[in-house]
């Protein structure tokens, strides 16, 4: 982008408009661009409030398609869907309502493939360092530690 190049209120929002058709944006992600564009806060406000009116731009919608990309694409835990939510400043209610959409049984499969995955890729002759390893992964990509612990006692006794 052209740092030096101005836009009107009516370029801007065209140009977001795109952006926002584009894929699902989130409000904190769209201020941000509008800043980089160097638009004074009023037209922010202004294109902000077209945007949200014209269904470009949905907080709950964004929630739940993100949700579902990062569990199915990246598998992620709960925990770490609703930091990276919290991080984008969605609200509690978009964040609960993203949430629910995940299918339990899809979740607990998720998690029962990744398990037996890691155990396979990790390399250690020692049971218990072995188990920390892959809880550790695990962990770091947002799954609940009692449901951790609970699968692998599964896998390690």
């Amino acid at each position: 982008m052209d740092s030096n190049k101005t836009y009107t209120v009516n370029e801007a929002q065209k140009k977001l408009e795109h952006y926002c058709a584009y894929q699902e944006r989130c409000h904190k992600e769209v201020r941000q661009k509008l800043r980089d564009m160097r638009m004074i806060p009023e037209a922010i406000d202004v294109i902000m409030v077209h945007l949200i009116q014209e269904n470009y731009l949905n907080e709950e919608r964004f929630a739940k398609a993100f949700v579902s990309g990062k569990f199915r694409i990246k598998k992620w835990g709960k925990n770490r869907l609703l930091r990276e939510l919290k991080f984008r400043d969605i609200s509690k209610y978009s964040i609960d309502s993203a949430l629910k959409e995940i299918d339990l049984d899809d979740y607990y499969k998720t998690l029962d493939d990744l398990v037996q995955k890691r155990i396979a890729q990790v390399k250690e002759p020692n049971v218990y360092k072995k188990k920390k390893k892959v809880a550790d992964y695990l962990l770091y990509r947002g799954w609940e530690s009692g449901l951790v612990y609970e699968k692998l006692n599964e896998y390690f006794g």
